[in-house]
């Protein structure tokens, strides 16, 4: 049995509702936001996985996601000795873990917005044609849809021997091309309305905070990939700063996909073009999971605490 049949024990979906229900099948009960950020940044690594050559924006998310747990910290504020988490307490935190919250919703939403559509792409026994009977008819979607035609016109040229260094040159551009309208569809219809809620305070420091080495070992690696957004703001995206007369933040959609087009997204190209390096950074990524997939996660109804269960 394939990984994509273990995925789909009940073999593909015939709706949106039935393919979202799938992917979030993939994931465990309820579990504390460390795990399930764990979990999601592990099915991400999955994902690209299976397509390495059409599904880069599923590579980019798995480090992204992977990152976004250093923000999640305060909801461990409250674990005990053993580990286990009491949420509720975390969550009267609210100076703490509002923002924090918020961060979480937001990397829950992705995963639920885009990664099914990469499942029913990989599941469709006719390629795109599946994938467009499926999200024809919502016009919310067509951004995601117009990004896997690309992916997959670009695709189908690499996987052709035939094709001249010419048309495979042309064919991986289309594939990043798609790839990027994939990210845009993420950044504006998902994250931007729920950037927008974030506290003043909270934005400024993710502003400052907002940087990538895309998870790479050794220093030499580190500074080949990295990328910040205030060096950016204040280098290539000064003068637009300038012209719009107000500080970069990382909450504004027209301040953070200048960044992400023109520096994230390239970074991540660059890394990509390595495969063995970009196989051990998902690997990381997996394995940290792995790791945190063993740990107590929140306190179960019969727990005593000191390690003891009620029967």
């Amino acid at each position: 049995m394939g990984a994509l049949d273990l995925a789909l024990p009940n073999g593909p979906p015939d709706s949106v509702e039935g393919w979202r229900a799938a992917a979030q099948a993939l994931l465990s009960p309820p579990c504390c936001a460390f795990h399930r950020n764990m979990e999601i940044s592990s099915r991400y690594a999955w994902l690209n996985a299976q397509h390495p050559t059409g599904f880069k924006w599923a590579g980019m998310a798995a480090i992204a996601s992977h990152h976004a747990r250093l923000v999640l910290f305060p909801f461990r504020l409250d674990a005990d000795r053993n580990g286990y988490v009491d949420l509720p307490r975390s969550l009267s935190r609210r100076l703490l873990t509002g923002d924090a919250n918020r961060m979480r919703q937001i990397n829950n939403a992705i995963y639920d917005d885009i990664f099914w559509v990469h499942l029913a792409y990989l599941a469709s026994g006719d390629g795109i044609q599946g994938l467009r009977r499926l999200l024809g008819p919502y016009r919310e979607y067509a951004g995601l849809l117009s990004g896997f035609e690309t992916i997959d016109r670009g695709a189908a040229v690499l996987s052709d021997e035939r094709s001249s260094q010419e048309d495979r040159r042309d064919a991986a551009d289309q594939v990043w091309a798609g790839n990027l309208a994939l990210l845009e569809h993420e950044q504006r219809v998902v994250v931007q309305p729920l950037f927008e809620s974030l506290s003043g305070m909270f934005a400024r420091l993710i502003s400052m905070g907002a940087t990538t080495t895309f998870e790479v070992r050794g220093v030499r690696q580190q500074v080949r990939y990295f990328t910040s957004f205030s060096a950016y703001s204040l280098t290539r995206g000064l003068t637009a700063a300038l012209r719009a007369r107000s500080v970069p933040r990382i909450t504004r959609f027209e301040d953070r996909w200048p960044w992400l087009e023109a520096s994230v997204v390239p970074r991540f190209r660059r890394l990509d073009s390595d495969q063995a390096l970009v196989t051990r950074t998902l690997g990381r990524v997996v394995e940290a999971g792995k790791r945190y997939g063993e740990m107590p996660c929140l306190i179960p109804p019969n727990y005593l605490g000191r390690g003891t269960l009620t029967e």
